[in-house]
This record gives C-alpha cells, structure tokens and sequence, in this order.
C-alpha cells in the first residue's frame, strides 16, 4: 500500500525559456505529471516547491550530447543548475542524454494531439520530453 513517504523521480528538460518536467508515479514506474514551468528568475524556487512537494528523492536531468565532445552554452547552464540543486537538496542527481527527445515529443504530439492549433504549443513539447526522458530512465538498467 503507498502512503506519504513514497519517493519519486524527476525529470528535467531544460529550455533557454522553458523547462519540461516529468514525475513519476510512486511506484517509479511511468511519469505520472508532466508540466512546463517558465525559465525565469522563478525557476529554482519553483522546482525546489514541486521536488519537495512531490517527495523526489532522484532527478534526471537531460543533458545535450555534442558529437564533437563540446559543451554547449545551454549545457553549461544545465551544469550549474544541477551543482546549485545537488548543493541545496543532497539529492541524487544524474545528467541523461536528451538526444533526439524534443523530435520524439513532436512525433507524439502529432500522433496524439488532433487539433492542430495545440500542436503549435512548444510548452507541450518540452513536457513531452521530459517525460521521455524519464520513461527512458525508468526503462533503464541504471534504474536503482
């Protein structure tokens, strides 16, 4: 039986705008809530409110994978975020390869979605993709 002390993962898709954040179900075994939250000067506040919140106890964050083994400028920005997260909440935090995740939600939304004007949602993308990216993780050997 669950109760109030059921962990969570999540799972972070970060945008220069927006981040894309899926939630596991208690079991840890498919996202339960997906949401965009704006990247503004909120932003850590409100992921601090809902890791809390929601009992999270691992996050996934996606991390953008260069052939040429350079960091991009998001990817840098995705560095600092997880070190000020793992600094504030002694949580685990693992970088996962978000490669292809925002094509696959297109493909998805297209599939799912049938009104076209809620396909030109980005926000819906970047939800999808971090929902990938936790059903990737979850799916996973790495899974502990």
């Amino acid at each position: 039986m669950l109760n109030e002390n059921s962990k969570r993962v999540l799972a972070i898709d970060y945008g220069s705008r927006r981040v894309g954040i899926a939630i596991s179900d208690p079991l840890c075994l498919f996202p339960s809530i997906t949401i965009t939250i704006p990247n503004d000067k909120n932003l850590f506040s409100g992921l601090m409110d809902l890791i809390r919140g929601k009992n999270v106890n691992k996050i996934i964050l996606g991390y953008p994978s260069n052939d040429d083994g350079a960091t991009s400028d998001l990817g840098n920005e995705i560095l600092k975020l997880k070190t000020r997260l793992e600094n504030t909440l002694k949580i685990k935090i693992d970088l996962w390869d978000e490669h292809f995740t925002s094509k696959m939600a297109s493909s998805r939304i297209i599939s799912s979605v049938t009104k076209k004007s809620k396909r030109r949602n980005k926000s819906l993308v970047d939800a999808h993709a971090a929902a990938i990216i936790l059903e990737e993780y979850l799916r996973s050997p790495e899974k502990k």
